[in-house]
């Protein structure tokens, strides 16, 4: 890792930092969930980077990004992305995202079409109204309000109670990240999220969606997907949770490395 880049992109609402493997090779934009931040994909990157330019940003709010008093929700950091792509030149990219992520690159996605090469959606945020509201109407923010008065020591203790499989690494980055995580973060949470089945509808390049054991996204849903865009190919992976990445980062990595050589080699 210590020889990977770092920069920070002006996106017209906010400064945002990223990390680069750099490399003349096809870049890869990974999108972090809700409290994570652009080191949490270490792991994952490490495994990708010699075949692919891999930039991890930190979504405004969280990590080393700013925070601006407004624009949360996921028409900003859409557009965040999108300028992030510009602002670095990057050609035809492909986006993985998980979670809040996720939908952020089925948005960015559904905006560029064919300026991005393939898409994987990692047990997304593709919530019906009703589950949006429960979402925005529980305790995560006041959990995270109490997280943010603990020191590091504290919530990597939490997160390991929590996800005692989880890599020592990831705990620690996911303690980092947590306490990097601005309370203004959490609007994203506030309904309507943008319509998945619409977003998914418009998406012109090849899609893999990546779910785990117990996901968001039901099988049931998963179907629908498909039905709605035939590009769209669906993975499952054994003992993860919805945080995919931080519970089978190297299966993730081979499952999405497979996809994006395939779907690249069109």
């Amino acid at each position: 890792m210590t020889n990977w880049m770092t920069g920070a992109c002006e996106t017209g609402g906010a400064n945002i930092h990223y990390r680069r493997t750099g490399g003349a090779r096809p870049p890869l934009v990974l999108l972090h969930g809700l409290t994570g931040n652009g080191a949490c994909w270490s792991p994952l990157a490490r495994s990708l980077e010699g075949e692919f330019d891999v930039v991890m940003p930190d979504a405004r709010g969280h990590g080393k990004s700013d925070a601006p008093l407004h624009g949360y929700r996921y028409a900003d950091h859409a557009t965040d992305v999108v300028r992030l792509i510009r602002g670095l030149r990057l050609a035809a990219p492909s986006l993985l995202g998980h979670s809040m992520g996720g939908m952020t690159a089925a948005a960015v996605a559904s905006q560029l079409h064919e300026l991005i090469s393939a898409v994987i959606l990692v047990d997304p945020t593709f919530l019906s109204p009703q589950r949006q509201r429960e979402v925005r109407d529980s305790d995560v923010a006041e959990q995270h309000r109490r997280l943010l008065s603990m020191n590091r020591d504290e919530v990597a203790a939490e997160i390991r109670l929590r996800h005692p499989h989880r890599s020592p690494e990831i705990v620690e980055l996911l303690a980092e990240a947590r306490l990097q995580t601005r309370l203004s973060a959490f609007d994203v949470l506030t309904p309507p999220n943008p319509d998945y089945h619409r977003l998914v509808s418009a998406l012109r390049v090849p899609v893999l969606l990546v779910i785990g054991d117990v996901p968001v996204v039901s099988s049931e849903t998963a179907r629908e997907l498909q039905s709605l865009n035939p590009r769209l190919r669906v993975e499952q992976i054994r003992n993860a949770g919805h945080g995919v990445p931080y519970d089978q980062p190297q299966r993730l990595a081979a499952v999405a490395g497979a996809f994006l050589r395939s779907a690249t080699a069109r």
